[in-house]
């Protein structure tokens, strides 16, 4: 073969990027031939739609089967060419200045043709320098190939995560969302409490009314009454016959104001945030204790305060831990029992304890009609007895106490003070039903 044909014959098997021999040839769909490796970097590095670098024409596909043939040939003229000896002469055999043309598989040193048949290598398996060297080569062409796949895998991952980074301005979204969600439930609370607040000035106008009304009537009934009384001072002078017609009186029946106990949305869901651990009844302490006078004779009645405390069952329970900051809630079942005291209190001791040093919750029973109140200052409140459980909130750094009726989620009534100064000791009360 002259030398113009060997040298188009070289050209042929020599890929236009890396300008050596192929490895890995790869034919793509117009028909030009790369390395495989090179034209993955070509196309990686260009970030561009993938195409021909020779004719510009658009690839259709990424996955094309090595050109077996073509390889081969390749592989063929690298071992067929000429190899270039080093200028330090690592090349040469220093024993016989012949050229190191084999590869010991051994002790994987080069070794010339006389080396190779003296005593230490004579036993040993070697081979021609470019033989081994293309075995090594195909080796780490077989190992590129999973390495590039999990190259494009971690580019795919990458980019999903780009993605995901550029589309992450959905927080944003996500913030507006909550803002408006809060937004609304501040306006339905505002309404909730706009409709409460009417309900309340209409029920109490209602009342005064109806107070208004009872106050005429009974003023009338009075005026009827001491015409009725007149009379009777007057039949009592009357002879015998007169004396016994009997007269009929009727009783006029006071009215009982009472406000409605309205559901403040979400109350217990924000309190429950704040509940004492394990409920309230476990760690507390209880006994029987000798209350007041005052105070027995406010939730007891008068008809038994002469009775010991324990006939009357007042039964006194307490916190084992008192509270000197934080927020705490607690709940309490009076079931039934329309006779009890709530609150906190001051100076706590097993033995005795203050009430004017608290902030106490009162039910009490008077002519069959059941009367809440309050101390500090001293008030009665005209809503229904709560049926069930009462919840406690203490919020010491505000200086407030609360009373719920947990059943309707309703407020009771609410202590603003300003003299929080010492550790508060929850406490209930009961009495007889």
């Amino acid at each position: 073969m002259d030398s113009h044909a060997l040298q188009d014959f070289q050209s042929a098997l020599t890929c236009s990027i890396c300008v050596n021999y192929f490895l890995e040839p790869i034919t793509i769909d117009c028909g030009h031939t790369f390395c495989r490796p090179c034209i993955y970097f070509c196309w990686e590095e260009a970030q561009t739609p993938r195409c021909c670098p020779a004719c510009r024409k658009m690839a259709e596909k990424t996955d094309y089967r090595t050109n077996t043939a073509l390889k081969k040939l390749a592989s063929l003229s690298r071992q067929a060419r000429p190899r270039s000896v080093s200028s330090s002469g690592e090349q040469i055999c220093r024993r016989n200045g012949e050229t190191k043309g084999l590869f010991c598989e051994v002790d994987n040193s080069l070794l010339s043709a006389p080396c190779s048949e003296s005593p230490e290598h004579a036993v040993h398996s070697y081979s021609p320098i470019a033989c081994m060297a293309e075995e090594n080569r195909e080796k780490i062409v077989k190992k590129m190939d999973p390495l590039w796949q999990k190259t494009q895998e971690m580019q795919d991952n990458l980019n999903k995560e780009i993605r995901k980074s550029e589309s992450f301005d959905y927080v944003v979204l996500r913030r507006n969302m909550i803002k408006v969600q809060y937004q609304m439930m501040h306006q339905f609370l505002l309404e909730e409490e706009r409709f409460q607040l009417k309900t309340l000035e209409r029920e109490a106008q209602e009342i005064l009314e109806q107070l208004s009304d009872s106050a005429i009537r009974m003023a009338q009934h009075r005026e009827k009454l001491k015409e009725m009384y007149r009379e009777l001072m007057e039949l009592c002078h009357k002879s015998d016959m007169e004396l016994l017609q009997l007269l009929e009186m009727q009783k006029l029946q006071p009215v009982n104001p009472e406000l409605s106990s309205l559901h403040i949305t979400g109350i217990l869901d924000m309190l429950n945030k704040f509940r004492v651990h394990n409920g309230l009844i476990q760690g507390w302490a209880n006994r029987y204790m000798s209350l007041p006078d005052e105070i027995r004779n406010r939730i007891f009645g008068v008809d038994g305060a002469t009775e010991s405390p324990q006939t009357l069952e007042s039964y006194v329970i307490w916190g084992v831990e008192a509270f000197n900051s934080g927020k705490h809630y607690w709940e309490v079942d009076v079931g039934n029992t329309s006779k009890w005291i709530i609150g906190v209190c001051k100076d706590f001791t097993s033995d005795s304890f203050e009430f004017k040093k608290g902030f106490v919750l009162f039910s009490s029973k008077k002519n069959n009609h059941c009367i809440l109140s309050t101390n500090s200052p001293s008030l009665i409140h005209y809503l229904q007895r709560p049926a069930g459980r009462v919840g406690v909130f203490l919020d010491y750094e505000n200086e407030s106490l609360s009373f719920y009726d947990v059943c309707r989620g309703s407020l009771i009534y609410s202590f603003f003070s300003s003299s929080f100064t010492s550790p508060l000791t929850p406490f209930l009360v009961f009495g007889s039903p």
